[in-house]
């Protein structure tokens, strides 16, 4: 199995993160400052660096399971990706900034330094769940 690369789309940050050849555990890799045009062929570079067959990206939902302005974004973000030759895949994202912005909060790390890194702990977050709903 080829590596899978998740990534947690902000207005401003991209989160990224990459799973194991095996598919078994995901690390976070870089929060990546968004430019403009250039962030999907950013991604697409990074994948291919990665050695990552497809990215799971994550889908901002409403509570009640329906896509608002966000998850449209996301969407259209995808589009691009998929336009470059990318495969793409999602998964459900709701609450998983919450969780990993409350995981920062518990080990002690400054507001300072959880801005730099919450969006990266958000694509490790989407990437497993992914990981854990297809399993090898």
């Amino acid at each position: 199995m080829k590596k899978i690369m998740g990534i947690d789309i902000g207005e401003k940050r991209i989160g990224i993160a990459v799973s194991d050849s095996l598919g078994y555990t995901a690390q976070g890799v870089e929060t990546y400052t968004r430019t403009g045009e250039e962030d999907a062929a950013y991604i697409a570079a990074k994948m291919k660096e990665l050695g990552a067959s497809k990215v799971v990206v994550g889908l901002p939902l409403n509570m009640n399971g329906s896509e608002g302005p966000a998850a449209q974004r996301v969407r259209e973000f995808a589009d691009k990706l998929q336009a470059l030759g990318v495969e793409v895949d999602f998964q459900d994202e709701r609450l998983t900034t919450v969780s990993a912005e409350r995981m920062l909060i518990e080990a002690d790390v400054s507001r300072r330094k959880r801005r730099q890194v919450v969006d990266k702990l958000a694509a490790v977050y989407i990437l497993r769940a992914y990981l854990d709903r297809h399993p090898v």
